[in-house]
């Protein structure tokens, strides 16, 4: 069910707060409001939902044939970073996890969370405790963890440089019980890693070397300060062959007027994306006031431990990120969730369907779009798919194979491809989206997609009844000029 507007009760103030943590950030020149990039995004993907290692070497591949798209600091080893999203290898996570002294169960009963931890001893160990009682707490159990294997030989030995890289650790948990399926359990994950982070900022403070990169059943993320060609060498995993998936979402950062950092690095949890918010501010601030009447029964009362949804000092990305998995996690489908944040320009449009743009003009009141230039790929490990913002000025191409892989890029020519395998070639075009389901072994149509949410609900009907049009109201009658205050005020009004 979809998450309701209500007004049971009044917003949460913390503008101070967020002030005074954005000043706190602040450095010289520097403001965490100006994270911006332009970057190499692009994912492959078999869209049977065949999962195998040649995904992984060919998502690896193709991040270092993107690599013009990442950018350099003044040390040469040092990059901006770099990362992947894929699907949980469960074969490689079962034996290695087994070696260590503790099974997993079946896949979809346990999540994985990548976490970022500061290499002090004393510290980690203080966070490592936050995190197993906030995980028991929430009703879910602690199966282990798993140093996850790196080779940091690659990477820069400048001592400054060098002593930003965090320790990397995996952290199992079970689903608890009571929960019915892989969405409830994705729920409970997501309000588990809001309590962790507002658990961790209470005890300890907001930390640079402290961060939760991804907490799912479903998908894991491996990224960091890196070249293009590092991500595989760092982390031993991507080299494994027991490490599978059945897709892969890569991107390389350019950051053309940000600070690189481990935690900035793409992808994040859902997204990943080539271009940047210019409507962040804004679309932040509307985030933040909605707290006070956003409902929804499937968080119920829980609702309350995930504010802020987005912390101030975040990404264009993070917060875009945020703002899409709250929807989702809130009953809306991935589509339907793009669609709201990143519609098309729909007013004013003679050659638009009413009821899409009925639909859109409903949701423009429920959220303020999120405009690029952008080109946004998204997943939640079952679907993977990407769209252009309205304005359209991001390149993007995509190629799908004759054995259902589809393989979509910043630019052409990142996989080398034989040709006469080719089913279809296209690029993504303004406010229109790709998106295949892997569970259904298809690619759904942008205008598929769009025609069956339109239709999904009275848009119109909602609209007519909730809507005024200043320019539909009637003329005002002539008043005369010896009524009274009074009388003049209710007419006024």
């Amino acid at each position: 069910m979809e998450m309701e507007m209500t007004d049971k009760k009044q917003m949460i103030a913390h503008s101070d707060t967020a002030t005074a943590d954005r000043t706190a950030l602040q450095e010289g020149l520097y403001d965490p409001r100006h994270e911006h990039d332009a970057c190499g995004v692009g994912f492959i993907a078999n869209m049977n939902g065949i999962r195998s290692h040649k995904i992984i070497e060919n998502g690896i591949q193709i991040l270092e044939n993107l690599e013009h798209r990442g950018a350099v600091g003044a040390d040469p080893l040092m990059g901006d970073g770099a990362g992947m999203l894929v699907q949980i290898p469960h074969k490689l996570f079962a034996e290695d996890c087994a070696e260590q002294g503790f099974s997993l169960p079946e896949p979809g009963d346990y999540a994985v969370a990548h976490v970022f931890m500061p290499r002090d001893d004393k510290l980690a160990s203080r966070l490592q405790t936050i995190i197993e009682e906030a995980v028991v707490s929430e009703g879910q159990s602690v199966l282990g963890w798993r140093d996850v294997p790196v080779d940091n030989a690659g990477l820069s030995q400048a001592p400054d440089i060098a002593a930003s890289e965090p320790r990397q650790r995996q952290l199992f948990i079970a689903r608890g019980d009571g929960i019915k399926n892989e969405d409830s359990f994705e729920r409970r994950l997501f309000i588990l890693r809001k309590v962790i982070s507002n658990a961790a900022i209470d005890k300890v403070g907001r930390r640079e070397d402290f961060y939760m990169v991804s907490l799912s059943c479903r998908t894991i993320v491996y990224k960091g300060m890196f070249l293009a060609y590092q991500l595989g060498a760092y982390y031993r995993d991507l080299k494994d062959p027991r490490f599978e998936s059945a897709l892969a979402l890569i991107h390389q950062r350019f950051s053309t007027n940000t600070f690189p950092s481990w935690k900035l690095a793409h992808p994040y949890r859902m997204v990943a994306h080539n271009g940047e918010i210019n409507t962040l501010r804004g679309n932040v601030n509307w985030m933040a006031a909605r707290q006070a009447s956003v409902a929804s029964p499937l968080f119920g009362d829980d609702i309350e431990k995930l504010w802020p949804i987005s912390y101030e000092g975040q990404s264009d990305t993070a917060c875009f990120d945020n703002a899409l998995e709250f929807l989702m996690r809130g009953g809306y489908s991935m589509a339907h969730a793009v669609m709201m944040l990143i519609p098309e320009a729909w007013a004013g449009n003679p050659l638009m369907h009413a009821d899409r743009k009925a639909f859109y003009e409903y949701h423009a009141a429920l959220m303020e779009p999120w405009d690029g230039p952008a080109a946004v790929a998204f997943t939640d490990g079952r679907q993977i798919g990407a769209t252009l913002d309205r304005n359209g000025l991001r390149p993007a191409r995509y190629v799908v194979l004759d054995d259902g892989t589809v393989i979509m890029s910043s630019e052409a020519g990142v996989l080398p491809i034989d040709e006469s395998r080719v089913v279809r070639k296209w690029r993504l075009q303004p406010g229109k989206m790709l998106l295949l389901d892997l569970e259904k072994g298809t690619i759904i149509s942008d205008a598929g997609i769009k025609k069956e949410l339109s239709a999904a609900n009275p848009y119109s009907e909602w609209l007519a009844r909730s809507q005024i049009v200043l320019e539909d109201l009637p003329r005002p009658r002539q008043v005369s000029r010896n009524i009274s205050g009074d009388v003049l005020l209710d007419l006024q009004q």
